[in-house]
């Protein structure tokens, strides 16, 4: 998994406590909820997922008491 930092993205973070990575296609939600947890320490609230130019990407809402920019800080987006 990738994160993904455009500019969109970094607004999705700051008002949504959302984060955007590019993940594999054939990867579940469920999948992708557990990793993200397991890989960061953090509560995933919802995990919705769209395929774009072939590449499926997965914005990961985390839980009110896990900020999204504490986890785009340590992944250096921010």
């Amino acid at each position: 998994m990738k994160p993904i930092a455009t500019e969109k993205a970094v607004m999705m973070i700051e008002r949504e406590n959302v984060v955007a990575f590019r993940t594999s296609k054939v990867k579940t939600k469920t999948e992708i909820k557990k990793e993200i947890e397991e890989m960061f320490n953090v509560k995933v609230a919802s995990v919705k997922t769209q395929i774009r130019d072939n590449k499926k990407i997965a914005y990961i809402k985390l839980k009110k008491e896990f900020p999204a920019i504490d986890l785009a800080t340590k992944l250096g987006l921010m």
